[in-house]
């Protein structure tokens, strides 16, 4: 993979963090873990799927640890 294709998934994850982040201190929280809507929060999902993503460059595949 080229370094530009690298890049795009860091500055992905980097923009999802900054909006879950910001949500947290909308809401006053410090965690996900604490919010009420965890379980169907929409912004969460995109941040896993983000970081996820990057881990595997869009490759897809399971979690293999």
């Amino acid at each position: 993979m080229s370094e530009k294709v690298l890049d795009e998934w860091a500055i992905a994850l980097e923009q999802k963090k900054e909006e879950l982040l910001k949500c947290q201190q909308e809401h006053q929280l410090n965690s996900c873990m604490k919010c009420d809507k965890l379980l169907t929060c929409e912004l969460r999902d995109a941040y896993v799927k983000a970081v996820y993503d990057s881990m595997n460059k869009g490759t897809g595949g399971g979690f293999e640890f």
